[in-house]
């Protein structure tokens, strides 16, 4: 199977891309079928009363996530691991004088591995780069450890389809942190299109318009890789961060339960701003140079996917133009509409959107359990607004109880794809490109995620 697969990439001269023959909507390409060795959609992994957790990467992201996770009760962290041995044990530091002790794992680039071969360990959380997500999350997996791994998962179709083989092969989970899905708003229209407020949703919008320094500080000797981010927007061009946008749309139409991605078509606009931005930098600061005469992503790109249903998606990305924050967030159906951004969220049953009261008696109606328990305790984590710290607490809270977790596999998977997808199709000009359907079929089977506390909710919190 696995040599039939890169010979077909080869043949197809896309190896390069990252594209596997399963996601070719190509002329005289015939995607080759795959069987699934188990499916992780709807698993509930034994319970794991007393959760051990291992940081790989505690940066800005990682640190937070430490602070965050310290004062959940049932969990104990036994692991810190981060290249730069002084940010290690810096974060170890924080947490003396409580119940977690972690060993520090550091001093090389492959110190992480030692960490996930551990045996007090069961849950990887990973904080990392985006081109370490792949190999550390599936390293993990073969070590028996379920693995929470940051946004996207993976940046090429293959390393998406590394991750499902290596979940169900190991039948560990494999879920990408992707936090949008527990703001607030979100889980409000999640919990009213379950109930059919909405009606049949037919489409939806998603982004991550979000202005980024990029460039850093313009005086800073940077060493390679420090400016990592800028490094994946000067070699790809298509939506390199879909997930944010398109996360809670997919959970709301059902999409891997239920209705599934047929294909999609993207464009990207030239770039009006990075490489003049570069060149402005490379003035002053000789490390920027090498930027000066890049070729970077455009601006704003557009990417439009089709179901298998005929329903439709759009999802845009632009970290470089001067524009407010926006996910946008819009769902639209046979019976109302609603959309986030610009905030506040609003709602809509006809032409007119609702009253600010209309909206509180919804919100009084459908707020979800999980932030009636805990909402408040979130906000007070000063982490975009709350949703990391109810992600958090989810996950924890799913494994200690043995229950499935909102986010599997195949959604970490499909959900990253749609970068690598959107850069095969905005070189193609914009033809569409099928997308892969990482459950082998059994989409049509498996059953919406139920975000309840039926079964759990059992978590405690150290109140602060």
């Amino acid at each position: 199977m696995e040599q039939n697969r890169r010979n077909f990439l080869k043949m197809t001269g896309l190896a390069g891309m990252g594209v596997l023959s399963g996601a070719l909507g190509v002329a005289g390409a015939t995607p080759i079928k795959r069987g699934q060795h188990f499916n992780m959609c709807g698993y509930a992994a034994p319970k794991i009363p007393h959760l051990r957790i291992g940081f790989i990467g505690v940066g800005s992201r990682g640190s937070r996530a430490v602070q965050r996770i310290k004062i959940i009760q049932g969990v104990e962290i036994t692991g810190i691991c981060d290249i730069d041995a002084d940010s290690a044990r810096s974060i170890a530091d924080t947490l003396k004088g409580s119940r977690h002790q972690p060993k520090i794992y550091s001093g090389s680039a492959h110190a992480w591995k030692d960490m996930c071969a551990s045996q007090d360990i069961d849950l990887i959380y990973i904080c990392t780069p985006w081109e370490w997500h792949v190999p550390m999350s599936v390293f993990a997996m073969q070590q028996e450890k379920h693995v929470g791994v940051e946004v996207p998962a993976a940046t090429t179709v293959e390393g998406c389809w590394e991750l499902v083989e290596t979940s169900e092969k190991q039948r560990k989970h494999c879920m990408m942190l992707e936090n949008t899905c527990y703001d607030a708003f979100e889980l409000l229209t999640l919990h009213m299109a379950r109930d059919g407020y909405f009606g049949e949703i037919i489409h939806g919008e998603g982004a991550y318009i979000h202005q980024l320094n990029l460039f850093k500080d313009p005086t800073k000797v940077y060493q390679p890789g420090d400016l990592w981010r800028l490094d994946e927007n000067a070699k790809r061009n298509g939506n390199l961060y879909p997930t944010h946008g398109i996360g809670p749309i997919c959970q709301i139409m059902n999409i891997n339960r239920g209705d599934q991605m047929d294909y999609l078509t993207s464009m990207s606009t030239n770039d009006f701003s990075i490489q003049d931005m570069a060149k402005e930098r490379a003035a002053g600061n000789d490390y920027f140079k090498p930027y000066a005469n890049k070729t970077f992503r455009g601006n704003m790109n557009t990417s439009i996917i089709r179901t298998k249903k005929g329903k439709t998606i759009m999802v845009q990305h632009d970290v470089s133009s001067p524009r407010p924050y926006s996910r946008i967030h819009l769902i639209s159906g046979t019976k109302g509409i609603a959309m986030k951004y610009p905030e506040p969220g609003r709602i809509a049953t006809g032409h007119d959107w609702l009253s600010p009261a209309e909206i509180a008696a919804l919100e009084q109606r459908y707020t979800p359990e999980i932030v009636k328990r805990i909402g408040e305790t979130a906000k007070k984590t000063k982490d975009h607004g709350g949703m990391d710290f109810l992600m958090d607490w989810r996950l924890i809270d799913c494994l200690r109880n043995g229950l499935p977790l909102d986010q599997d596999v195949y959604d970490a998977a499909l959900w990253s794809s749609i970068g690598p997808l959107s850069e095969w199709s905005v070189a193609n000009r914009s033809n569409s490109i099928a997308i892969p359907d990482f459950t082998s079929g059994s989409w049509k089977e498996n059953k919406p995620i139920n975000l309840t506390l039926d079964g759990g909710g059992t978590t405690g919190i150290d109140i602060r």
